[in-house]
């Protein structure tokens, strides 16, 4: 369907007045970016918000944070992985790995051991009672999440991933340390879990 040029006028005159961007194209599109940017962050910390929350949860009903449930889900689809390759395959440090793992070995999740081929690497695996915290531990994104995602439509979910994407690749692009950023909510999660053990 086409509009005509009144019609089109008028969707124009509405979008500024909405978004109160001046008439001025210059700056219309400086405001404009402005605007979005703020938006996609944002966004980005309600998603941070939310994971948090789940993380929080994973905490309180089997002892876990986000992060080990990524690590140790990662882990299950190996009969064993050395810390760089584990690191490399969820994006996070290996200091920060490492730390994790830590923990997890403490409670009898993982074993570590040193690669019969190189002494200089430490392997990974994941232990049987780790099967069986895994088998009755909810999804990582949550159950309404996973449930929803699943429920729409391919181009949807490709739609969804390729943005999300695109926003990873922008922002490594820029000076923004996105890994460093995200960490740190990470090792604060950490950090209580320790706490929380120690009152054991």
């Amino acid at each position: 369907m086409k509009l005509d040029k009144v019609e089109s006028g008028n969707i124009i005159y509405l979008f500024m007045k909405v978004r109160k961007i001046s008439p001025n194209p210059n700056k219309e599109n400086t405001d404009l970016s402005g605007t979005l940017c703020d938006a996609v962050m944002v966004a980005l910390r309600r998603i941070t918000q939310s994971l948090d929350l789940h993380s929080r949860y994973l905490m309180r009903e089997f002892g876990l944070t986000g992060p080990q449930l990524v690590i140790l889900q990662k882990l299950s689809k190996f009969d064993d992985i050395s810390v760089g390759e584990l690191s490399k395959s969820i994006s996070l440090s290996q200091a920060t790995v490492t730390g994790i793992l830590e923990r997890l070995e403490k409670r009898g999740l993982i074993e570590r051991s040193r690669s019969s081929v190189d002494r200089r690497r430490v392997m990974v695996k994941s232990t049987a009672e780790c099967a069986t915290l895994l088998n009755r531990a909810p999804p990582l994104m949550g159950i309404s999440f996973t449930g929803a995602f699943t429920d729409l439509k391919g181009w949807e979910q490709m739609m969804i991933l390729s943005s999300l994407q695109r926003l990873v690749d922008l922002m490594e692009a820029d000076q923004f340390n996105g890994a460093a950023f995200y960490e740190t909510d990470i090792l604060e999660q950490t950090d209580i879990l320790e706490q929380m053990d120690g009152k054991k």
